[in-house]
């Protein structure tokens, strides 16, 4: 029996697929998805139904990306209601062509700062995969419903599993972040500058450690770091497997809580 943690798997499917094969996943196992599971990659609907249909052994966390999902599906309704279309959700021609008005209304109204469907996954979503207004609104509850994070015991130690970082009180990191769940979703740096758990664990990912100029760069490998001060072990398990056609030393990584074995698939 073990449970294991997986991060930023950003639509690579197959290699997610391919990690679970590795590590011998079963029924006795305990499997920990900490956030970013959907967007960037080409196979965000694979993710988003597997999620959405996955075993009881099974526990979700969001990431910034299932947020941001959520967050422009929500404007898609509203932005529905407000302009009066009475989109027909179980519709997939009609959720298109709200789709479309949405990008004119931001468009039209010069809506500085709204960022809508980024890196073009409703999109894709919509018009590759035939899916409905139901559809992303099914999976938007399903995102609502996701922990920003989890708190286990592991090695005599709690574990904290959280997408990006870890802080107990908003007062440690509200010079920078306006809530703890923003730290939650977009620490990076700054979850070992403010964040961390007095005798603990925090296994996270957020930053590819593929980047070389980011703070947990290691070539593509799982980045450890131990404050002494607050004897707290942080892992950085997001090795960036989305950038594997750009990048060699990118991968998906895995790590097994109980002896803190990692995984590669690459």
């Amino acid at each position: 029996m073990g449970t294991y943690v997986i991060s930023d798997i950003h639509g690579c499917y197959e290699e997610f697929l391919g990690m679970l094969k590795k590590i011998e996943f079963s029924d006795s196992d305990e499997l920990i998805l900490a956030g970013d599971s959907i967007e960037r990659g080409t196979h965000s609907y694979e993710m988003l139904k597997w999620m959405e249909h996955c075993p009881a052994n099974v526990r979700l966390i969001r990431g910034n990306h299932e947020e941001e999902f959520a967050a422009c599906i929500d404007l898609m309704t509203r932005i529905d209601k407000k302009e009066g279309l009475e989109t027909d959700y179980f519709s997939n021609r009609e959720t298109a062509a709200l789709y479309s008005s949405v990008k004119y209304y931001l468009k039209n109204r010069k809506a500085a700062g709204v960022y809508f469907d980024l890196y073009d996954t409703i999109n894709s979503l919509v018009n590759d995969s035939g899916v409905s207004l139901e559809d992303l609104c099914r999976w938007k509850e399903m995102i609502c419903r996701m922990s920003y994070y989890l708190e286990l015991e592991a090695q005599d130690r709690t574990c904290i599993v959280v997408h990006a970082g870890y802080a107990e009180m908003l007062e440690s990191v509200e010079d920078s972040f306006p809530s703890l769940e923003d730290f939650y979703l977009y620490a990076r740096e700054e979850s070992l500058k403010l964040g961390g758990k007095q005798h603990g664990m925090v296994i996270a990912g957020h930053t590819p450690t593929v980047v070389r100029k980011a703070f947990a760069y290691n070539g593509g490998k799982v980045f450890r770091y131990y404050d002494k001060k607050k004897d707290c072990i942080f892992y950085d398990i997001d090795c960036g497997c989305v950038f594997r056609k750009k990048n060699q030393d990118a991968r998906l990584a895995c790590i097994r809580l109980e002896d803190e074995k990692v995984f590669y698939i690459q």
